[in-house]
C-alpha cells in the first residue's frame, strides 16, 4: 500500500499544525515554505480536513488554519482516512469495502491482507499528531520524487 502525496503531504500539513498548536494560526503558505510544497496544492487538501472537522481556518491579516482539537487527540488514522479513503492493502478487505468481491468467501489470502489491513490501521490509530510533532519537530521531511 502506497500513500499518494494528498497522504503525505496532508499529514505534514496537519503535524506542522501540531507543532506550532496553541500558537495563533498558522497560514498555508508558511507551512508550504518550511517543507518546500506548494501552498496551491496544500490549498486543495486543507478542505476535506476542516470539512472533517479537523482543522478551522482563521481570518484576517494574521489568519490561517489550526486544529480543531488537541493534537492528542488527532490520529494519523484520522488524516489518511479523510485524504486516502479508507484503508486497506487491497479493495476487498478495505474498511468499508470489505467482502464486496464474489470470491471473498474462498479466497486464500483474504486473512492475509485483513491481518495487514488491521496492523495498517493500528499504527495509524495509535499514532496521534502529538508524537509526529514530537518525533519531528525540527526536521525536514524527506520526499522522492520520481519522474
Amino acid at each position: 500500500m502506497k500513500l499518494s502525496t494528498k497522504g503525505r503531504y496532508g499529514l505534514t500539513l496537519m503535524i506542522d499544525l501540531a507543532i506550532n498548536y496553541g500558537e495563533g494560526p498558522v497560514s498555508l503558505k508558511t507551512i508550504a515554505e518550511r517543507h518546500d510544497l506548494s501552498d496551491h496544492y496544500l490549498e486543495q487538501l486543507i478542505a476535506p480536513l476542516r470539512n472533517a472537522g479537523l482543522v478551522r481556518s482563521v481570518r484576517g491579516a494574521y489568519g490561517g488554519y489550526v486544529l480543531t482539537k488537541e493534537p492528542t487527540n488527532i490520529t494519523a488514522g484520522d488524516v489518511i482516512r479523510v485524504l486516502e479513503g479508507p484503508i486497506g492493502p487491497v479493495e476487498c478487505v478495505a474498511e468499508t469495502n470489505a467482502a464486496s468481491c464474489d470470491k471473498f468467501d474462498t479466497c486464500v489470502k483474504k486473512n492475509l491482507w485483513t491481518r495487514l489491513r488491521d496492523s495498517i490501521a493500528e499504527v495509524l490509530d495509535s499514532t496521534t499528531l502529538a508524537d509526529l510533532a514530537e518525533e519531528n519537530a525540527g526536521k525536514q521531511d524527506c520526499y522522492m520524487f520520481y519522474i
